[in-house]
């Protein structure tokens, strides 16, 4: 039985914005069920943070085959969460998977071959209890694989009524364009374009970017606090428990964080001049840029996905505010 009663004002405080060319509208901040969604977690505690996005106006949640832990357990509890909290709600939502990365056993498993990725969008949908997801990644680019072949996928994908749009995650700017170009004459367009994008990772800026204006991509980016970094928890130091403590997946390491922490500390000091968290700060940096069309944001609790949707309470920056961002940086 469905006791989840959605606010009726939902939709007041979140701007949108169209993802390129396309007439899809996406939040400016959208749930990532990378971490914290997992068979490992506390489902209860993902319902909430959930519940509370869909309550603050995010219409999309972002998951993809190998999303955990364990692998292809976060889209079984969203699976959960549909059936309990939001299928009376699926026509507002825009979810999305994607497939690409290690998944199962044998030559079939992952990168970008027909095969892997149709087989593996049939076992999202049976996963989340879907007739079909609003986008369709491929997570990343196979270099042994023709373009044609996985752009072609994607195609099929859209013309089985599996997924309503089609995007690219972490393409170089030229394999971009030809992946756009292929779809466009296969009569799919690319919707969108996600790769990583934060103060400390700024690859989109050379070249992506004017590829993704070209083809009338939108954008949507992950890690825009660097899996963590530009946020206050590691101000005083790296915490017992802290995503650069934990070993499963080395995307954070101490010495990065050692790295990188002078420059932390002065970006939180102007983030605490505008009257920002330095995590509210770095999120609206990646939204300052025109062609992103949303920033993807984790959460471990409700509080903390409440601290990263107040970013949208100050989004605009001075010059004086960016060239001191910039100087920062280049410390």
């Amino acid at each position: 039985m469905n006791n989840y009663s959605p606010l009726e004002n939902r939709y007041q405080s979140m701007p949108y914005k169209r993802s390129g060319r396309s007439g899809l509208q996406l939040p400016a901040i959208s749930l990532g069920m990378w971490y914290n969604f997992g068979g490992v977690d506390p489902f209860e505690n993902g319902r909430a943070i959930a519940r509370r996005a869909f309550d603050m106006g995010v219409t999309h949640f972002d998951l993809a085959n190998n999303y955990g832990p364990p692998p292809g357990s976060a889209e079984e509890t969203f699976g959960r969460l549909m059936k309990l909290d939001f299928a009376p709600f699926r026509d507002e939502l825009i979810i999305s998977s994607k497939a690409g990365y290690d998944m199962w056993p044998g030559p079939y498993g992952e990168w970008g071959s027909r095969k892997y990725l149709l087989a593996s969008l049939d076992q999202s949908l049976k996963r989340m209890g879907l007739e079909y997801v609003d986008i369709f990644y491929s997570h990343r680019f196979d270099p042994n694989t023709p373009l044609e072949e996985t752009m072609g996928a994607l195609d099929t994908a859209v013309r089985q009524g599996k997924a309503l749009y089609v995007g690219i995650s972490s393409y170089s700017p030229e394999d971009t364009r030809r992946a756009a170009e292929i779809l466009r004459q296969l009569g799919t367009p690319c919707l969108i374009h996600q790769p990583s994008y934060n103060m400390f990772d700024r690859w989109i800026e050379n070249g992506l970017l004017d590829v993704l204006d070209e083809q009338g991509l939108g954008c949507i980016v992950f890690s825009p606090l660097a899996q963590g970094q530009l946020t206050d928890r590691y101000l005083g130091g790296i915490p017992v428990g802290s995503r650069a403590t934990k070993t499963e997946r080395v995307w954070l390491t101490p010495d990065k964080v050692q790295h990188n922490i002078t420059r932390i500390r002065k970006l939180n000091d102007l983030a605490l001049r505008r009257g920002q968290k330095l995590s509210q700060m770095a999120i609206a940096w990646v939204l300052r840029k025109p062609q992103v069309t949303s920033a993807l944001v984790g959460a471990s609790s409700v509080p903390q996905l409440e601290q990263s949707l107040g970013a949208l309470e100050n989004l605009s920056f001075s010059q004086e505010e960016l060239d001191a961002i910039e100087t920062i940086l280049k410390e």
